[in-house]
């Protein structure tokens, strides 16, 4: 027998996690915007929700779950963002640094602990406490400084690889022996020994076992959400088996974060595991601060530890500073750099606290060393390097023109060195050869030296760099685009995105924002297109690139600015900007029945123009976001559909299609009975010649010459192979809600409409083509008098309704797709065309569709300037229908 909560247990649950998640963002916004770092945010918003301030939330098991589900997600990201290869090739002096930044605060804050009064355990606890170092609140003030790429930032960061490995270890024997009881050498060797252990055996299946688990699984799942929920299972189950061993849960998920870091899925993994992270992450923050007590933060003897402890801390890390030796580096700045504690120092005083390791007080003054250091590191990492920054706009020298193999090259000992003497103008050149060689390779101290000094340099792009771009795109590795990030080459090439590139660096998930340059469209097309053929690869590349910076679809102006940049020729530019405007085009046309009618068909023809734009939107569009088997397939079937309505099997020369609308209009010429009709042909809207066949044309044209007077309607009736269903051919005058007075009078002429048309002539002539089902022929003149009289007529009033409704700007490329569904007998017909000519929207083709579990109504829609929709045409559509809002649902 199951025990089931009660109701107000649950709700009370549920209104915790909206309390802490609406405060963890609120919190990280503001901490943001005013220069402070989000985790300190999180942690004050803890406090005020907390029961020392405002008491909303109190700790509970329900918050204390969510937020290990955090610590997890954390370390997760930390292992799959470290490179094991990197620890090796950190350099003399980055190790150093590291060794001494861990060995002198352990050392001196267990000797501090001790001379405070404290326990063994309690002082060893404390010195690893202060080990940590938090590189993401260093790496982002570096980032904003441009100056990721110095000496200085360089052997930070490299220490900091060293310092996670080793701060883990340290945790995970400090926190096994203190679980013992015990600080003995048999204890201390003890867990060594099960850590050593667990990480050989898990930690080494893991990393050799997932690659392949991750390939067999993305290539045999039908589900796209296998793959992600696979590795969070993974870091679960490493984190229990951690805990089995009597280590660390988190542990668990660093390693699980190294071997999944390893895939080739990596970049998809990472990515959607930070949508959990942006959850859950902040609520171990929230809840250090709800499990504060403020009061014990400003106790004197709280304050005096902290004070101590305040002291060890950063005395022990600007001594690390110089482990640089003989290196030519700012060595105060190195020490700087090592202060923060950040996330890492906040784990083990948790940890620390809830092991009955650490007293409240000592929590306490522990918590503020973390917040301190945290909040101090940034403005003095700025002044320092403002201080001694040179003026590197001035510098100038080297005239050597560009060797051919670039102007670097990568040598046999796994380092990337400068050939020649560049001059300061082939900055950007260098920054896209650097990337190139950096693919496997890391750079010498010269080479680096080099692009930091130059680091605030103008830089212009031009042809050169657009080829080394192309090739970037094809071959770079993560470590290319990261060099690029971090010495700000492409916010100085293309000024138009530094505010993008900017925000970028500022996720708030992102732990290095030396990474934050991150190309998932590029990456998914280059695995896709390897042995592509028929496609212009190097366009596609350029596009998915644009998508990638920019979004998808790209703002207006802002896509156009990063072509122009690029230096294209005119016809280049045009089709990258196409195949970037339309990426989404066939995607979500794929997934609309509706788009495989020939009239849909030869839209998308007539819009693609050429076979191979049809197979590059195709790949382009599957590379946008990871692609579920059955969606693959439908994308494919719908580009073999337009390429063949095209009328070619493959790519030829840049030639409208045979089968385009300027074909249809001279095909149906042909068949005019006379010249006036030719010449209603001429002038007939792209949409008219589109929907129709040729003959359909000719005879449609004919019906609307002479122009018909105002108050004139001409009908004529045509059969279909259903015997209950005609094709009835409204010629009028354009008017104010014409097509709800014509709606209208067809329903009171016992016409029940399936599907409309509509085509203008510029000189307001209209022919609106209807499907009606009908039990007996309709009578045309019969029609025509009761269409005269609806057009003289007040538009029918707006009918409240009850409906749901969806908007889609991707499958229509020139219109957007509102689909209305509601229950059986509703008047959809009347209500949404009365809406459309209240709000002057232009229907361009409706469907309808009825059967016992409702009725379906599909319009494809531009507002009166003849573009697609936007938000609030969107939302006074849906405000014009009516009906209650539980009934009423809009997808954007």
């Amino acid at each position: 027998m199951f025990a089931l909560t009660s109701e107000l247990d649950i709700g009370r649950v549920l209104l915790d996690i909206f309390i802490v998640l609406f405060a963890a963002k609120v919190a990280a916004e503001v901490a943001e915007r005013i220069g402070v770092p989000a985790v300190l945010g999180e942690i004050l918003a803890g406090v005020l929700i907390g029961p020392s301030v405002l008491g909303f939330v109190i700790p509970s098991d329900t918050l204390f779950i969510l937020g290990e589900i955090g610590v997890i997600l954390l370390l997760l990201n930390v292992g799959m963002e470290m490179d094991l290869a990197e620890l090796g090739k950190v350099g003399k002096a980055s190790l150093v640094v590291a060794i001494i930044g861990i060995v002198v605060p352990f050392a001196t804050g267990a000797m501090a602990g001790l001379a405070l009064g404290q326990e063994m355990q309690t002082a060893i606890f404390l010195g690893a406490a202060l080990t940590a170092t938090s590189v993401g609140i260093t790496a982002r003030v570096f980032g904003d400084l441009r100056a990721l790429a110095t000496t200085e930032a360089r052997v930070v960061l490299g220490a900091a690889v060293a310092d996670d490995v080793l701060g883990l270890i340290i945790l995970t024997v400090v926190a096994g022996a203190v679980e013992k009881g015990s600080v003995s050498a048999g204890t201390v060797f003890g867990v060594i020994g099960m850590a050593a252990l667990f990480l050989v055996l898990a930690g080494g299946i893991s990393i050799v076992a997932a690659p392949r688990l991750f390939s067999t699984i993305q290539r045999v799942s039908r589900s796209s959400a296998t793959l992600t929920a696979t590795a969070f299972a993974l870091a679960l189950a490493l984190s229990v088996l951690a805990d089995v061993a009597h280590l660390a849960p988190i542990i668990g998920a660093f390693i699980a974060g190294l071997a999944m870091g390893r895939t080739r899925q990596a970049e998809r993994i990472n990515g959607e595991l930070n949508g959990l992270g942006h959850i859950f992450i902040p609520v171990f923050f929230l809840q250090i601060g709800i499990d504060t007590d403020v009061a014990s933060l400003v106790r004197p003897k709280v304050l005096v530890l902290a004070g101590a402890l305040l002291v060890v801390a950063v005395i022990g890390k600007l001594v690390a500073g110089y482990g640089t030796g003989s290196l030519k580096a700012d060595r105060l700045l190195v020490g700087i750099g090592m202060i923060p504690r950040g996330e890492v120092g906040l784990i083990f005083a948790t940890l620390g606290l809830r092991n009955g390791v650490l007293d409240d007080d000592m929590y306490a003054a522990l918590l503020l060393v973390v917040l301190v250091t945290t909040m101090i590191t940034p403005p003095l990492l700025r002044r320092r390097v403002a201080s001694t920054a040179s003026e590197v706009v001035e510098i100038d020298g080297g005239n050597d023109s560009r060797p051919p193999t670039g102007w670097v090259v990568e040598g046999a000992d796994g380092f990337s060195f400068l050939v020649g003497d560049p001059p300061t103008s082939a900055a950007l050149a260098v920054a896209l050869d650097t990337a190139l060689a950096v693919r496997d390779s890391r750079m010498d101290d010269e080479l680096a030296t080099w692009l930091a000094d130059r680091r605030m340099v103008p830089l212009t792009w031009d042809s050169t760099a657009t080829d080394q771009l192309k090739q970037l795109l094809r071959t770079g590795t993560a470590r290319s685009w990261q060099l690029l990030s971090a010495t700000g080459t492409l916010d100085r090439a293309f000024p138009e995105l530094h505010e993008t590139l900017e925000h970028r660096r500022r996720d708030l998930s992102e732990l290095d924002p030396g990474r934050a340059l991150r190309l998932p469209t590029v990456s998914r097309l280059v695995e896709s297109t390897q042995t592509a053929s028929g496609i212009r690869v190097d366009l596609v590349d350029l596009a998915a690139f644009v998508l990638d910076l920019v979004g998808s679809p790209p703002p207006p102006g802002l896509g156009e600015a990063v072509l122009d940049r690029l230096g294209l020729s005119d016809e280049d530019a045009l089709d990258v900007a196409f195949l970037a405007s339309n990426a989404e085009l066939l995607r979500a046309a794929a997934r609309d029945p509706d788009s495989y009618e020939p009239s849909r068909l030869r839209q998308l023809a007539d819009h693609v123009e050429r076979p191979e734009r049809a197979r590059e939107l195709a790949v382009l569009g599957r590379a946008i976001t990871e692609t579920e088997v059955w969606h693959s397939k439908a994308i494919d079937e719908l580009t073999g559909e337009v390429v063949r309505t095209l009328g070619s099997a493959s790519s030829g020369p840049r030639t409208s299609p045979r089968q385009s609308a300027a074909a249809r209009r001279q095909a149906a010429q042909r068949l005019a009975a006379s010249p006036q009709i030719s010449e209603r042909l001429e002038h007939a809207p792209r949409l008219f010649l589109l929907a129709h066949e040729p003959d359909e044309l000719a005879r449609q044209a004919q019906l609307l010459e002479p122009a018909p007077s105002a108050d004139t309607v001409r009908v004529a009736v045509s059969a279909s192979e259903d015997p209950r269903r005609w094709t009835v051919d409204v010629a009028c005058r354009d008017r104010s809600g014409l097509l709800a007075r014509l709606s209208a009078g067809l329903m009171a002429e016992g016409c029940d409409i399936t599907a409309a048309s509509c085509s203008t002539w510029p000189d307001g002539a209209v022919l609106d083509s209807f499907q009606v089902l009908s039990i007996n022929r309709p009578s045309p003149r019969q029609l025509a008098e009761g269409l005269e009289a609806a057009l003289k007529s007040r538009i029918p009033s707006l009918i409240p309704i009850e409906c749901d409704i969806e908007f889609d700007d991707m499958s229509l490329p020139w219109h957007t797709r509102c689909t209305l569904s509601s229950a059986p007998g509703t008047p959809l017909i009347q209500a949404a065309t009365a809406a459309c000519a209240d709000l002057s929207l232009e229907v361009h083709h409706a469907l309808v569709t009825t059967d016992d579990s409702g009725v379906v109504l599909r319009l494809a829609l531009t507002d009166r300037r003849g573009t697609k929709l936007d938000a609030t045409g969107r939302a006074r559509f849906v405000g014009l229908l009516g009906g209650t809002p539980a009934r009423r649902r809009l997808h954007l």
